[in-house]
């Protein structure tokens, strides 16, 4: 092969390789890296709740307060499903108007078993207390142990706090004989009437 014949070839194989590298389409694949999702081995939390009041009871003013949160200080709760929850403590303090106390406790759902089934003494956690009425000689106090991550299923409970200081607990049949009462379905969400 001659020279004369060998550059329109070698020129040929130019333009060839030129029009096959430049038709390439750009990749619209786009590399980035998997994030592996990770399981919180936390057990759930209620989040914390505090209230404040002043209430009037046997002629004078007191400052009634509640605070509860989670702790870890007491055995988890686990659902049918193995979803683990850190149950709650509930502090109640009772303040004269000098701010001297009159009275303090932390409550947890050990203070409650002997109103609870089985089932809620191993599933249940303390849900809530609150201030109800001052009636007479007592501060009245609504309690409630529920199942976690339910809106329905609970034991109410009534606590009462007498002047002396005395505490005394016994289930809510009234609120569980209007619960009984309540046709099915009045007070649902219409998600919750579906299922």
């Amino acid at each position: 092969m001659n020279r004369a014949t060998s550059l329109p070839i070698a020129g040929a194989l130019i333009a060839i390789m030129l029009t096959a590298c430049g038709g390439k389409k750009p990749s619209e694949d786009i590399i980035t890296t998997r994030v592996a999702t990770t399981v919180s081995h936390e057990p759930a939390r209620l989040q914390d709740y505090s209230d404040d009041r002043d209430v009037a009871w046997i002629g004078k003013t007191y400052h009634v307060s509640i605070h509860r949160w989670s702790t870890d200080s007491l055995p988890l709760v686990v659902d049918d499903d193995g979803r683990r929850y850190a149950d709650n403590l509930i502090t109640v303090a009772v303040s004269r108007k000098d701010g001297s106390l009159f009275f303090r406790r932390t409550f947890r759902k050990t203070d409650f078993e002997q109103h609870l089934d089985n089932d809620y003494t191993k599933r249940g956690i303390l849900e809530g207390l609150v201030f109800d009425k001052a009636e007479g000689d007592w501060l009245v106090f609504a309690a409630s142990v529920s199942h976690p991550g339910s809106d329905d299923e609970y034991i109410p409970l009534v606590v009462r706090l007498s002047r002396m200081g005395v505490v005394e607990v016994s289930r809510d049949t009234q609120m569980m004989d209007i619960s009984a009462d309540t046709p099915e379905g009045v007070g649902e969400t219409d998600d919750e009437a579906d299922d």
